[in-house]
């Protein structure tokens, strides 16, 4: 069973669609996580198949939060580490720090 990670943070770039001969479509996205402002993260999560349309709702500069796995594999003699992400909604920016949801009334 694996284990589901979120990431939150402020997007900075979301690729086009990859689409490859076997019809598997992909697509990146980056996220920025600013929880320590001295050293913020550069994260690329991909989206497979139908989760890529997901992306369509966002655009860099938003604050986000990204639900994910982590994927890896062998291959030639290799290992690769994938973060496969599933879920991603808008995050609303309170007091300095990104939170999921709406913002609260006052």
């Amino acid at each position: 069973m694996s284990k589901t990670y979120e990431l939150v943070g402020r997007v900075k770039q979301i690729d086009t669609e990859q689409t490859f001969p076997s019809g598997f479509r992909k697509r990146d996205i980056v996220v920025i996580d600013e929880s320590d402002p001295r050293f913020p993260q550069e994260i690329a999560v991909n989206f497979t198949r139908e989760g890529t349309a997901k992306l369509n709702e966002f655009a860099p500069g938003d604050h986000v939060a990204v639900s994910f796995d982590i994927r890896g594999r062998e291959w030639n003699g290799r290992h690769y580490v994938d973060l496969h992400g599933w879920k991603i909604e808008k995050a609303v920016k309170i007091g300095g720090e990104p939170t999921v949801g709406a913002a609260p009334t006052p």
